[in-house]
């Protein structure tokens, strides 16, 4: 089994930044998915609740939620 997935904790701007774009929904549905997948898992949730919620596969899960905090935090969110 594999181990958890988590992100690293958001900051107060970070986590307003992400709600700020799924309640607009006027933005692409990669961008859109991504966002959902992050806040999910800062959340607590673990990979196979967010595959269902997003409707993706549970490695998809995991390969967002790993490599976008790698990089510069507007780059994951701002490309699609």
């Amino acid at each position: 089994m594999a181990e958890p997935v988590l992100v690293r904790r958001l900051t107060d701007q970070e986590g307003q930044k992400l709600q700020q774009i799924v309640r607009r929904g006027s933005t692409s549905s990669v961008r859109y998915r991504r966002v959902m997948m992050l806040l999910a898992s800062a959340g607590g949730n673990r990979v196979p609740v967010i595959a269902q919620l997003v409707q993706a596969d549970g490695d998809t899960v995991r390969d967002v939620s790993t490599g976008s905090f790698r990089s510069a935090w507007p780059a994951w969110t701002l490309s699609s």
